[in-house]
């Protein structure tokens, strides 16, 4: 679907198809409403998102319920350490019987990837998702090709395991919107997914609750969320100040700014706001630029990693009291 035919929807819409997914998630899901939240956010924001944690705790099953949540063309690629480029990318052929080269698409050509595993391809490989991840594109032999809109990366990795693996550099750690983290589920809750999945997997039962056209027409909504000077001010502030904080070796880019700004539109969506809130800044600041943060080693020494450097520092900048509201059918 073209830009310019994605219709114009009330910011009310991106509330109500929150919740429904949410709602159609939840069935399968076991708990982690945060998380569940905060891949919504990414979703409407057009971002991609980075499941970390320990195996087992259901980073693939999260992503594919979402994927199955979503009328749109989902695919799964294992990375391992022998998986090629081309097998991301797709590569050109030459066809025998019509005498000429001709491109066969990689899984990259969809609306929704499942990136497994991301850091056991190699640097080489995990590289082929740069472009397509930032601009929407791949180039192959010399020629571009769009991806398809929407298009959303849900990667996952295990950040205990280092035997087989290779770290993602910071070019594209910087290219996830946000790092999510599952942790353990409750007592409560591990008892729910014995009884959920005693006979069969619920993930079966999951249908489409947003179309392609759906979905394009409220990423197009949360742009129109309005952001006052003050939180503007106040998430620039917190950006530049991982620059120059004694504890990062790296600060934020401009493109964190970015990524943080877009994320807080769609937070304030969800939550049926048609404006930002600095809380919206604050709970997002962490997942946002935790993982695109560089600690010194002293830092790493004493235990003290990039997400808590972000909360310390959001105890010491001071965030504004007052805000612009608009109503919520606003353009802003």
């Amino acid at each position: 679907m073209a830009v310019d035919a994605v219709p114009v929807l009330p910011l009310e819409s991106v509330a109500n198809a929150a919740q429904r997914l949410k709602v159609a998630a939840g069935r399968v899901v076991v708990g982690q409403e945060r998380a569940l939240e905060l891949l919504l956010v990414a979703l409407l924001a057009e971002g991609h998102v980075l499941l970390e944690d320990v195996p087992g705790v259901g980073k693939t099953l999260m992503a594919r319920t979402l994927a199955r949540c979503l009328g749109c063309e989902f695919r799964r690629l294992q990375f391992t350490p022998d998986l090629l480029p081309s097998d991301v990318t797709g590569l050109s052929f030459f066809n025998q019987r019509s005498q000429e080269f001709e491109f066969r698409p990689g899984p990259i050509f969809t609306n929704v990837l499942l990136a497994d595993e991301i850091n056991r391809a190699t640097p080489r490989t995990q590289s082929a998702l740069l472009e397509s991840m930032e601009e929407h594109q791949v180039t192959v032999d010399g020629e571009t090709r769009a991806v398809p809109r929407p298009f959303m990366v849900l990667a996952t990795q295990n950040p205990v395991e280092l035997e087989g693996t290779f770290p993602l550099p910071e070019a594209q750690l910087d290219r996830f919107l946000l790092r999510v983290t599952l942790g353990y589920p409750t007592v409560e809750e591990e008892k729910a997914i014995l009884r959920r999945f005693r006979e069969r997997s619920p993930l079966e039962d999951v249908q489409p609750i947003l179309s392609t056209a759906d979905l394009l027409a409220l990423q197009a909504a949360v742009r129109r969320v309005h952001v006052g000077e003050a939180v503007e001010d106040y998430l620039v502030d917190v950006v530049r100040a991982t620059r120059e904080h004694d504890a990062l070796d790296l600060g934020a880019s401009p493109r964190a700014s970015l990524a943080l700004f877009r994320a807080s539109q769609a937070l304030a969506a969800i939550h049926g706001r048609g404006f930002v809130l600095p809380d919206d800044v604050k709970r997002l600041a962490p997942p946002v630029l935790g993982h695109r943060l560089v600690p010194t080693s002293q830092s790493r020494l004493r235990g003290r990693g990039a997400p808590a450097v972000v909360e310390r520092m959001l105890e010491e900048i001071p965030a504004p009291v007052e805000v612009e509201t608009p109503s919520l059918s606003g353009s802003g």
